[in-house]
């Protein structure tokens, strides 16, 4: 059995790779918790000093949830289901090393909100990112939350309510992309800033970290429980179930 996430170390930084290309790294319950657990076991490694988070290909980073998987969830199963996935964030902003997100492909969804946790966000010119939650009958909610960390009212509405995916250089003139490189200098680029930050005065660095963990937590739970909310009135009313049933015929034709 293929293992869903992979581990490597390149002069000690700690490389995450989602290992689901042939789902564009889409996230089941089973990827999320390895990804939490993974973040858990590298950030206590003494021989890994950073975290490079990436996915598996050239096409994809996370596509955001596996719809395969989201069509089989039930109304009084989202709370946990959603549960999971959050706790991807929540685990990415405990880790007390830096974790810098290398976006290879597409990052929406989770797979985007990931990216918007994690220390840095490197990209290449052909990376596309966004919330298109809306257009799967999902409400944006815990991506806009994390958004408003990052952007004003104004573009955050925009992206949440249309769902539009932003290319590498739009990231970055907003300020959500840190570093646009070329696609073979992705990981590269990742492991320096990584390599870059751990080398900072360690207890100043620690303590910078964890106050921004403390600002991006101090809303977290108002916007999962909004999110859970959310979600099952929205599966309650049968309206995901239709779009992504839709979605996955038109993808075997």
């Amino acid at each position: 059995m293929t293992e869903v996430v992979k581990i490597d170390k390149q002069d000690g930084i700690g490389i995450l790779t989602l290992n689901r290309p042939e789902s564009l790294n889409a996230l089941t319950q089973e990827l999320a918790r390895y990804i939490a657990d993974s973040l858990i076991e590298l950030d206590k490694a003494s021989n890994v000093s950073g975290i490079v988070l990436t996915g598996a290909g050239d096409r994809s980073f996370c596509a955001g949830v596996d719809l395969e998987e989201a069509l089989t969830v039930k109304v009084e199963e989202i709370e946990g289901w959603f549960g999971t996935i959050c706790n991807i964030y929540r685990q990415i902003l405990l880790t007390d090393k830096p974790v810098i997100a290398a976006l290879n492909g597409v990052a929406a969804g989770g797979g985007f909100q990931m990216a918007l946790v994690s220390d840095q966000r490197i990209a290449h010119h052909q990376t596309k990112m966004g919330q298109p939650e809306i257009n799967a009958g999902i409400p944006s909610i815990m991506g806009s939350y994390w958004m408003s960390l990052h952007l004003g009212w104004s573009k955050n509405q925009e992206l949440s309510m249309t769902g539009r995916l932003l290319g590498g250089e739009e990231g970055q003139q907003l300020g959500l992309i840190n570093h646009l490189v070329k696609k073979d200098e992705l990981i590269t680029k990742a492991c320096s800033v990584a390599s870059e930050f751990s080398q900072k005065p360690p207890n100043a660095w620690k303590r910078t970290k964890h106050r921004f963990r403390e600002i991006a937590l101090s809303g977290f739970e108002e916007a999962f429980r909004a999110g859970v909310l959310g979600q099952q009135e929205a599966y309650a009313k049968g309206e995901p179930q239709k779009i992504m049933t839709a979605f996955l015929q038109k993808k075997l034709k």
